[in-house]
């Protein structure tokens, strides 16, 4: 009798492994537009698993990429395997799995833009698996979601079950703000941020690289706006190949380098390596001695400012820059007799909100001329003054941000998201929750009647859906 007991306890004992070891994996993030898995799980062998171009790819060995992300995802997919003799012996005793990777255009040597296909299907099965994709980066956002898809048994056996994916982002922009003027970041650091944002398939680090407390940024054309404004001129800088390696760095990993170089507010630190740069503030008749926002009222201004946006946009090869345009404190313009003056001239009276959108839509114009698209933050738009038809608008402040998301996108204008995902916003310790509620389309279109009709009037324009401040103290929803 008791020989019998032992007997089921044993048989109860494999059945229970035997389930716990086979089981679907549903932890890919984010969660794919259509995904169907079964329990049907193959055994993987890192010595004999290998990733192969397919023969009508039309990326191939030598597309660096590609030829890059393999390396990076074989580290990734077996994180603790290391080749020896008896492993080698392997490789000739087992059938290879081979992970197919079929691309359909090229563009392995090109930097992703804000057209670029991110798509994707993948389909694991028996000794392969297949990955599809019109672009690279849709074959790094595959490449992703199969290191996901690969586990490991109490053994240490890495196993991946049969998985059909087809996939492709709700959004074209995903992006991460780091602020590096208020908090300087090494660069290691920097990129260590990029590679957790391509685990997570973020595509645009939002570079708010200078601001009021420093200048870290190193100019080739003006040296001393770092050598002076930053917070050491050689510890604390970002010099040329210093940025050459970030934005290499994203290119590997599909996501875009947005750079942002606020003005004419936030600007404090330019002033100290740019004589002539701000305003002059006053007190009554005599200057203070202290200084304002960028003087809009000169023509060396533009002329600075030309010159560096020409440097920007020959470093920085994304199409868009990020040029601000927010928390402009009028006071010290309202102090300087020159710009009273120039503002009469210019017939805008005493309305120092047209004086700011002559401002921009000047730099605006500079950039434009640079083949680069403006990003501006919403006090630009909200002003109710010019505002440029190619100019896209980055909806911050508190409040009704949805009520804001309608007012641009009724306007004609694309936009982009951050209100509700500042990670430093005040709110109950490591409720992260938040994040994970928001819909950035939970508003109604002109003439639409229901939400499902995403494509149509307004909401065609919310292409560019959120960005993620990690460190942005100086917005006015933060201040205390």
């Amino acid at each position: 009798m008791s020989d019998v007991r032992l007997r089921r306890n044993e048989i109860c004992y494999v059945t229970l492994l035997f389930f716990l070891n086979v089981h679907t994996v549903i932890g890919v993030w984010p969660k794919p537009q259509i995904v169907a898995t079964s329990m049907e799980q193959y055994s993987l062998n890192p010595g004999n698993f290998k990733f192969q171009y397919a023969s009508n790819s039309a990326a191939q060995l030598g597309c660096s990429v590609l030829d890059a992300a393999f390396k990076r995802y074989y580290s990734l997919i077996f994180p603790d395997y290391n080749a020896g003799p008896r492993d080698r012996h392997h490789l000739f005793e087992a059938k290879p799995y081979l992970l197919y990777i079929h691309v359909t255009q090229g563009g392995c040597e090109s930097y992703p833009n804000p057209e670029s296909s991110e798509s994707y299907k993948l389909n694991v099965s028996t000794n392969q698996a297949e990955l599809r994709t019109e672009t690279v980066w849709g074959a790094l956002r595959g490449l992703e979601t199969f290191s996901q898809l690969v586990y490991q048994d109490d053994l240490g056996t890495y196993f991946v079950n049969k998985t059909e994916i087809e996939d492709f982002p709700r959004f074209q922009f995903r992006g991460i703000l780091l602020d590096t003027s208020r908090h300087y970041l090494p660069v290691e650091a920097i990129l260590k941020t990029l590679d957790a944002m391509s685990y997570s398939k973020f595509n645009v680090f939002h570079w708010h690289i200078v601001d009021d407390p420093s200048f870290p940024y190193q100019s080739r054309t003006f040296s001393d706006l770092s050598n002076k404004g930053a917070f050491h001129p050689m510890t604390h800088v970002y010099t040329q190949t210093d940025v050459r390696r970030v934005i290499s760095h994203a290119r590997l990993r599909g996501i875009r380098v947005l750079p942002e170089f606020d003005s004419p507010g936030h600007t404090q630190s330019w002033g100290k390596g740019q004589p002539g740069l701000l305003t002059p503030c006053y007190r009554g008749i005599t200057p203070s001695g202290t200084f304002g926002p960028v003087n809009p009222a000169t023509g060396s201004t533009y002329k600075f400012m030309t010159r560096l946006f020409k440097e920007v946009a020959s470093v920085f090869p994304d199409s868009y820059i990020h040029l601000g345009g927010d928390e402009v404190d009028f006071t010290c313009w309202k102090s300087n007799p020159d710009v009273r003056q120039f503002m009469q001239k210019m017939g805008f009276g005493n309305y120092f909100t047209k004086l700011e959108s002559f401002y921009m839509e000047n730099i605006v114009n500079i950039t434009s001329m640079l083949n680069r698209t403006a990003i501006v933050w919403q006090d630009v738009f909200d002003h109710h003054e010019r505002c440029s038809s190619q100019a896209v608008v980055e909806v911050w402040k508190g409040g009704c941000y949805l009520c804001d998301l309608r007012r641009v996108t009724k306007a004609g204008l694309r936009v982009i998201l951050a209100t509700p995902w500042y990670l430093d916003q005040p709110g109950p310790t490591h409720d992260w929750a938040r994040y994970y509620t928001v819909w950035p389309l939970a508003f109604k279109g002109q003439n639409l009647g229901a939400l499902e009709m995403l494509q149509f009037e307004e909401k065609k324009n919310v292409c560019c859906v959120f960005d993620i401040h990690v460190s942005a103290e100086s917005k006015g929803l933060l201040k205390s």
